[in-house]
């Protein structure tokens, strides 16, 4: 691993890791350093009602509602700068209070799903991640998690007219979570060796998981 990489972890354990911090079990464990690119990347941060804590450590006028989700859904902006408000000089001032987006966001997922994020700093850390693929599950896994990337990007080319309502990701981060989130749609066993290997869900399975899924960030 050269100078200027960065070890991403072993990518099946971090895909199982990640889902379950995506489903709420746990935090993300991201190996940020003295990095704070996702802090001061003019991103809005979903915070939603029920983060009571979250919302008692945010001064109200920081806040305001989400457009197109319900009544309570808030989003925390950012500073003429670009920077959260409550990143401070030593760091994020409410970190153990941070919002739910927060606690489950992690730059790798640009790195496993080969999505391109839109802001230079967090591509410029993106591109230095190296997920370690010992396994072969492990490399079938990687590939399922581009492969519903790709195949997302394409819904809406995918979709019939009469299909258009869909929930489609609308940003590279909204893209690169769903696509963690619904990999393993994309996984399937070799009906002989029993082996883990490649899949491809027809449209009516992704548009009915994707309807499912709601996106906040």
């Amino acid at each position: 691993m050269g100078d200027d990489t960065l070890d991403a972890g072993d990518l099946g354990g971090w895909l199982d890791g990640m889902q379950r911090a995506l489903g709420g079990q746990v935090d993300a464990d991201v190996p940020c350093g003295d990095c704070t690119a996702c802090c001061t990347a003019s991103q809005f941060v979903h915070v939603g009602p029920d983060e009571t804590d979250t919302l008692a450590h945010i001064p109200r006028e920081l806040l305001f509602p989400a457009p197109l989700l319900p009544r309570g859904q808030m989003l925390l902006g950012y500073d003429e700068r670009g920077h959260c408000p409550m990143l401070g000089e030593h760091g994020c001032s409410i970190y153990e209070h941070r919002p739910r987006t927060c606690r489950t966001y992690d730059c790798r997922v640009f790195a496993a799903t080969a999505v391109e994020p839109d802001d230079d700093l967090i591509s410029e850390r993106v591109r230095r991640w190296r997920f370690r693929v010992d396994a072969a599950d492990d490399a079938v896994r990687a590939t399922a998690s581009r492969a519903a990337a790709a195949r997302l990007t394409q819904l809406d080319d995918d979709l019939d007219d009469d299909l258009d309502d869909a929930i489609v990701p609308s940003s590279p981060t909204q893209l690169a979570v769903l696509a963690i989130e619904l990999h393993e749609h994309f996984l399937g066993r070799d009906p002989v060796t029993g082996d883990l290997c490649e899949a491809s869900p027809t449209d009516d399975v992704l548009l009915a998981e994707v309807e499912r899924w709601s996106p906040v960030s």
